[in-house]
């Protein structure tokens, strides 16, 4: 059985909404985050970035949450999460899926986690860095607003991919930015979350992790 070591609302949630897509068996095993869990010997064997998540398939351990995704869809063609290896479509997934993890992932850490950016741990130089992440967040956003642009519902086109699962996930992070400047609030971007929240597979990762409304 597949284990995916994850803690709520984290970048966990990508892999545990592609399992529940998937509809393999699987279990979760929590990390006690907020003890410093993913901080202990036991689990820095798995992972020794101490980052979450990490799964756990058969004797292979994977960290990173873009190559879990990517084993994941590639060990369950059937789910169709992914377009076929070598086709123009795969390599659009590629493209996104690495902006994803290269662009807005970054700047949303260095938003919730400002203090790990700056030597000056002063209230107005972490207001500064704060809001400056913000806004690169928000510049990243709208390049994905504009891929959305053209009516199609999901990222790559017609069909949602693992990178739909990612967006989500990352736009739920930004649901703290300054009102009326959140991802939901794109013209574009919006209505595809909101599509989003009413995939089952959203819904049903939302509640088994506990996460209060709103999700994004």
């Amino acid at each position: 059985m597949l284990v995916l070591h994850h803690f709520p609302g984290t970048a966990a949630m990508t892999p545990h909404m592609l399992l529940r897509h998937i509809g393999v068996p699987f279990r979760l095993e929590p990390i006690d985050r907020m003890n410093d869990g993913h901080k202990q010997p036991e689990y820095l064997k798995l992972n020794p970035s101490g980052r979450i998540p990490v799964l756990i398939d058969g004797d292979m351990v994977l960290f990173e949450t873009a190559a879990i995704c990517l084993h994941l869809a590639d060990t369950h063609p059937e789910a169709k999460l992914a377009p076929p290896v070598g086709t123009r479509e795969r390599a659009e997934l590629y493209k996104w899926l690495m902006f994803l993890t290269n662009s807005p992932q970054p700047d949303l850490i260095a938003f919730w986690y400002t203090d790990r950016f700056t030597t000056d741990h002063g209230e107005t130089a972490l207001a500064a860095c704060r809001a400056a992440a913000e806004k690169r967040c928000m510049d990243w956003f709208r390049i994905l607003d504009r891929q959305l642009a053209d009516g199609r519902p999901y990222l790559l086109g017609a069909e949602l991919t693992l990178v739909d699962y990612y967006l989500f996930m990352l736009s739920r992070w930004g649901r703290s930015f300054t009102p009326g400047q959140c991802p939901r609030d794109l013209p574009h971007l919006g209505p595809f979350l909101h599509r989003m929240m009413r995939n089952p597979v959203v819904i049903a990762t939302c509640e088994a992790e506990g996460l209060p409304q709103p999700w994004v």
